[in-house]
């Protein structure tokens, strides 16, 4: 007699992977905080520069304490919305990122190109002050 065979897998589906991008009621005419919810991968990412991309605010803070997962392709459109709003002569910050996306970042050789803070208050201080 066969023994029936069980699948090695879930049978449900996957959750689809997404980034939820919310402008902040404290941003004002110069500062624009975003707060994002999620992961930036390579799923995410191009929404994501679709989103932030044309923003044309003077200063802009990404809060990321709600990123849970940031890969190579997440780090790339970080650096690629930082050179396109440093070459703009705009201001991109980065704030309260998780341990998993500092590693990221830190792998990638980028925590000094990229400005990290650890709050979004600091980050909205020092990127008003620039």
């Amino acid at each position: 007699m066969l023994a029936k065979s069980v699948p090695r897998y879930s049978a449900r589906p996957m959750s689809p992977i997404t980034l939820d991008l919310k402008k902040s009621a404290s941003s004002n005419e110069t500062t624009v905080i975003y707060h994002a919810k999620g992961k930036l991968s390579l799923e995410t990412v191009s929404t994501f520069i679709q989103q932030l991309r044309p923003d044309q605010s003077a200063k802009l803070v990404l809060d990321l304490g709600a990123v849970t997962f940031l890969d190579s392709a997440g780090v790339g459109a970080l650096v690629s919305l930082f050179v396109n709003r440093r070459n703009q002569g705009k201001v991109l910050a980065l704030a309260a990122l998780l341990p998993q996306a500092k590693a990221a970042v830190q792998v990638a050789g980028l925590q000094n190109l990229l400005p990290i803070y650890s709050t979004v208050g600091e980050a909205t201080a020092k990127a008003v002050s620039e």
